[in-house]
């Protein structure tokens, strides 16, 4: 579920969203937790990188014009493959037996306008697709009218119930600017603060040491070696920092995938660690004191076989098929 929704939805809400899973399935059982809580960030980060909207890194190559909508979608193949060989081991790891589900659990119903609102998402997302590559707009305009379009409906469906008695009206009342006030504004002021960080350092001149290790390595050696940074660093500031840099990664399709290898590896190289992207961060956050630095490093041998499995199918895709 984590790779599949995590395209549309966005690696770090997919990964708050299914850790929110994790605990009510078998909150007890640290044996089952922690190898999925692993699984959730690897799949998310694996499922971001062949999505514009998967990843922040994807979305800055993306706006930054390195690649088209579908060309990102090349990189299906060495994410699911290295996720799968990353699941398989990490499946070894789950406890026998099932978990432990009450028989008395209340029936999850969709309320009134729900499923509207699932659409106007899927909305949002056609709109913010069609914008950037029909209509050379941002894909920050199409996001912001889907938005729109949601406050609208939201005002007309509170507006069927406003004939009902106070305490009838709360429960089928609607807020949405409610739900934009509670929009993490830390995680905003974090990727705020790396990318105004990155462009001092391009505009001190820093980032040139960085473009010479294209030209003295190579542009494969390097972006292979741009995901283990991104595990370290964070794969935000690594991706805007090779994005800023702009090095040379040759002339035509070797460029363009060279560029794709670079949005794999920063996204799947996050991975690696588990503060190495911010689906890890969250997790961590969500299941604190339980998926920690250490839980994961235990189980990191499983990330890096997964990574180095992406890693091949791609060059096998790129560089000997020519497939892209």
């Amino acid at each position: 579920m984590a790779f599949f929704i995590s395209p549309v939805a966005d690696n770090l809400t997919t990964a708050l969203i299914l850790s929110t899973v994790l605990i009510t399935i078998d909150k007890d059982n640290r044996a089952f937790i922690v190898p999925a809580a692993v699984n959730i960030v690897v799949a998310a980060n694996a499922g971001g990188a062949w999505s514009p909207f998967g990843d922040i890194t994807t979305l800055m190559a993306w706006v930054a014009g390195k690649g088209v909508f579908t060309d990102f979608l090349y990189l299906f193949p060495a994410s699911i493959l290295g996720w799968s060989v990353t699941a398989f081991f990490l499946s070894r790891y789950i406890p026998e037996g099932n978990p432990p589900f009450s028989e008395d659990e209340e029936k999850v119903k969709i309320l009134e306008g729900g499923k509207v609102i699932m659409g106007l998402f899927g909305l949002t997302i056609f709109l913010a697709v069609m914008s950037h590559n029909a209509l050379h707009l941002p894909a920050m305009w199409g996001m912001m009218f889907g938005l729109a379009i949601l406050q609208m409906y939201v005002y007309f469906l509170n507006a069927k119930h406003r004939h009902l008695d106070d305490e009838r009206k709360e429960k089928h009342t609607i807020n949405a600017f409610s739900w934009i006030a509670k929009i993490e504004n830390d995680t905003l002021l974090f990727f705020f603060g790396i990318l105004a960080a990155v462009g001092g350092l391009h505009f001190l001149g820093f980032l040139e040491y960085f473009t010479a290790l294209y030209t003295q390595f190579g542009a494969t050696t390097v972006n292979i070696g741009v995901g283990f940074l991104s595990a370290i660093v964070d794969n935000v500031p690594v991706m805007s920092a090779v994005l800023k840099s702009d090095p040379n990664m040759g002339v035509g399709m070797e460029a363009h995938s060279q560029w794709m290898l670079v949005t794999l590896t920063a996204g799947v190289g996050g991975s690696l660690i588990s503060f190495g992207s911010a689906a890890g961060v969250g997790v961590m956050g969500k299941l604190h004191g339980i998926y920690t630095f250490a839980s994961h490093m235990k189980l990191a041998w499983t990330v890096l076989i997964g990574y180095i499995v992406s890693v091949s199918v791609w060059y096998v895709q790129f560089q000997v098929l020519g497939f892209m």
